[in-house]
């Protein structure tokens, strides 16, 4: 079993006539929280829509669990138990949470094959999902909708979960709970890559973080080293954490 679960090597990702990623080189440690951090722009949600296939690399490889999947479909790479949670949600607005739910299960053709015990844990983490269960998605708060995008990503067990800015827009209250929820995630063994702007959400989450910048990974190491080391950050990201 390899130490790093996800790793790009030298990936390029042209879209149309631009060149976007310029030679990434990123790893994902086994069983840990990483963060994609950097300036709009510097590249982060086209690596994540690269490592999930939606967009192909033009050079470099992708490899998950020792296996290259640089040319992987997308409908293949999920079903290795790999969820994308993308910056718009992509919540279904006419399904109720229910029905968005259960389309996001595999393993289930109707509501009652779904592991009452997972649900259970879901509701634990986002209260709010088990409350308007039966209303339509599209009349959720933002907050609400990122509940149900991540609890859609986890309704059955994943290895790898990738979540593109989940603290965008919420309330303070809202993130903490979205902290806990990930804490508890990663707690229990899956492995997470995030992409995200609030610092204290990096901080109080992260394991290691990689920064991204023109399209390339400009530092890689602990998330801790790089909160105390004021220094780095303003060299990095232009600001103090």
């Amino acid at each position: 079993m390899t130490t790093n679960l996800l790793a790009l090597e030298g990936v390029h990702t042209h879209i149309g006539a631009y060149h976007i990623l310029h030679g990434v080189d990123l790893v994902v440690p086994r069983g840990q929280l990483t963060l994609l951090l950097g300036r709009n722009g510097a590249g982060k949600t086209t690596t994540l829509r690269t490592i999930m296939g939606l967009w192909k690399a033009s050079q470099g490889r992708v490899t998950f669990n020792g296996k290259d999947i640089t040319r992987t479909e997308t409908p293949q790479i999920a079903a290795m138990d790999v969820a994308y949670v993308p910056e718009n949600m992509g919540v279904f607005a006419d399904l109720t949470v229910k029905e968005n739910m259960l389309l996001a299960a595999r393993k289930a053709s109707n509501i009652g094959q779904l592991d009452e015990q997972r649900l259970k844990w879901i509701f634990s983490l986002f209260p709010a999902v088990e409350k308007f269960w039966n209303q339509q998605a599209g009349k959720l708060s933002g907050g609400q909708k990122q509940m149900l995008a991540v609890s859609r990503a986890i309704v059955e067990p994943r290895e790898l979960l990738i979540v593109d800015e989940p603290s965008k827009g919420l309330a303070p209250a809202i993130i903490n709970n979205m902290i806990d929820a990930f804490s508890q995630l990663k707690a229990s063994g899956v492995t997470i890559l995030l992409v995200e702007q609030n610092i204290n959400f990096a901080k109080r989450l992260g394991d290691s973080v990689a920064v991204m910048d023109n399209g390339r990974v400009v530092h890689a190491g602990s998330m801790q080293a790089l909160a105390e080391d004021a220094a780095l950050q303003q060299s990095l990201l232009g600001l103090a954490l």
